[in-house]
């Protein structure tokens, strides 16, 4: 939803800026676009780092049935906590932008850019809080937002394989429950990698730019941020994609849920399609939280032995 956002929001910005070297919205774009791109990175930081602990619970639990299904609440609680400690983290952005124009000793004409300056107006004591975060800004991105969800999910990767790989497969855990487990694993591997190479050049970039920047020029740096940027969309725009495709409930549920606002829901459905919709909501839910599918076990006949 994060993601659906940005490309709703801070796309047609960039690119109304760029064709009209006019800032739509003017100074409150140059405040929440940054806040808006800071707050993504953090959502999809915590977010690996959450799914990352789910994936070790899940191989450090002794039996596979002793998990209970996740209430709703617990869920909603901790998106809240990923959501709202990303905004807050991003906050300092806000206060961090401002609208600036420059004119064109060629043409002219007058063009508007965000500049990363302080604004004078702000109380001593929160503008020297910003000038703090504006300096340590480049190795907080590094450190938080692009060491720390490669690292914990690395390490939850490694010893997620190393607990399975001691602990032999028994009958708590099913083939079917290991594929579950594989197929998870590789849900969250892959959001990893994606989001690293999206990441990467606009770290190598803050970094270049804070050591190389007063022998730049402002297009220069203005074409690394606007390279950055359409990274952080690309992003945006493949993970939802890859997660529908690799984990297979999802994006079943995705298509069913597409197909049936399409269709307008008919009423007169067979007994066996609600019966295999029922089917697959129940896979659904067994492979996010780990329960496998167990069969009552049957009734013996009364009054024989047998």
């Amino acid at each position: 939803f994060w993601d659906f956002l940005i490309l709703f929001f801070c796309l047609p910005v960039v690119i109304f800026n760029e064709i009209t070297k006019k800032r739509l919205l003017g100074d409150m774009s140059c405040r929440i676009v940054p806040f808006m791109e800071v707050s993504s990175l953090g959502v999809t930081t915590f977010s690996l780092c959450a799914l990352g602990i789910d994936r070790f619970h899940a191989a450090t639990s002794p039996q596979a049935s002793a998990r209970p299904i996740e209430q709703c609440q617990s869920i909603i609680a901790k998106l809240a906590v990923i959501w709202v400690g990303s905004m807050t983290l991003s906050v300092p952005e806000i206060l961090l932008w401002q609208l600036a124009q420059d004119t064109s000793p060629v043409s002219g004409v007058v063009t508007e850019y965000c500049t990363m300056k302080p604004s004078s107006n702000l109380p001593e004591s929160v503008y020297s809080l910003v000038l703090t975060y504006q300096n340590a800004r480049m190795w907080w991105y590094f450190g938080c937002y692009f060491c720390l969800p490669i690292l914990f999910t690395v390490s939850c990767q490694l010893v997620t394989r190393r607990i399975s790989s001691t602990e032999k497969k028994t009958e708590c855990r099913g083939t079917k429950h290991s594929q579950c487990e594989s197929h998870l694993n590789c849900t969250i591997i892959g959001l990893t990698i994606i989001y690293g190479l999206c990441t990467t050049p606009e770290n190598v970039c803050n970094i270049v730019v804070a050591y190389m920047s007063p022998d730049m020029s402002k297009q220069t740096l203005d074409l690394l941020n606007l390279i950055n940027q359409f990274f952080l969309f690309f992003k945006c725009s493949v993970t939802p994609i890859l997660l529908l495709c690799l984990c297979r409930p999802l994006g079943q549920a995705f298509m069913d849920c597409c197909c049936c606002c399409c269709e307008g829901c008919s009423p007169d459905t067979s007994s066996e399609g609600s019966a295999d919709s029922k089917l697959k909501t129940e896979m659904s839910s067994s492979i996010f939280f780990d329960k496998p599918r167990e069969s009552p076990p049957p009734l013996l006949a009364l009054g024989t032995p047998c």
